[in-house]
């Protein structure tokens, strides 16, 4: 199975990305996005934990929520959409309830974007199959025209078009887009549900790490925890 790019999820052909990029790295862009079909086959399916308290906290909530993506290499805060409530409530609950505490950013390509979300990253014996993991169902499609693959976009990972016509979202992966240009051609097929208010900088330094073949990091680039903004739960006390 192909891995999400969608794996985040785009098993279209990609095109040309801004000619500042240079032709090596349209090439590395292409080739990564054809294996971003997200898969979340049941054969690697991981439950939410702490679901009851999460689902508790959701009620308590503002309409677009802020969350801090904890890495190894600084931190991301991002607000989520109001427009696009299904992927909202589907990325709080998991954050709430510790999902993406310890996944990596598994597929990382500069100039592009960088992709995490799968819980199958937390365990090395399982790196042949990173990209294949999720918590076992797909998160309908909520197209905004005024959300975009702008620069720090928050957008979720999915199967490919073939395989998943109604362009479903996968359960769990998700990309920030690094380069708006090199991400454009995304619009309108692939679910933007949040954007980046602090830490583009740490967006750019993992986009820059040393990375394989198969765009993996070499050293690995860790999400420690994602957690709701202290000055929301400041707002709920």
């Amino acid at each position: 199975m192909k891995k999400l790019f969608t794996s985040i999820l785009c098993i279209t052909a990609i095109v040309a990305v801004a000619a500042s990029c240079g032709n090596s790295k349209k090439s590395k862009a292409a080739a990564g996005e054809a294996e971003q079909a997200s898969t979340d086959s049941s054969e690697f399916v991981q439950e939410p934990q702490n679901q009851e308290e999460a689902i508790n906290i959701l009620a308590t909530l503002p309409e677009e929520p802020i969350f801090d993506i904890i890495t190894n290499m600084g931190t991301i805060k991002i607000k989520l959409y109001s427009k696009t409530p299904k992927h909202r409530e589907n990325f709080a609950k998991l954050a709430l309830s510790g999902y993406y505490d310890g996944v990596l950013f598994h597929r990382v390509i500069d100039g592009f974007m960088i992709q995490g979300g799968d819980p199958l990253t937390k365990d090395t014996l399982n790196v042949n199959i990173y990209g294949e993991g999720g918590p076992g169902y797909q998160v309908p499609a909520e197209f905004i025209p005024e959300y975009t693959h702008k620069k720090g976009a928050l957008a979720a990972a999915r199967v490919g078009d073939i395989a998943n016509p109604y362009k479903e979202s996968s359960g769990s992966q998700f990309y920030i887009v690094q380069d708006e240009a090199g991400c454009a051609h995304l619009n309108g097929s692939y679910t933007v549900y949040g954007e980046t208010i602090e830490g583009l900088d740490v967006i750019d330094r993992i986009a820059k790490v040393e990375t394989l073949p198969n765009d993996r990091p070499v050293n690995d680039v860790r999400i420690i925890a994602v957690k709701l903004d202290e000055k929301y739960n400041n707002l709920s006390e």
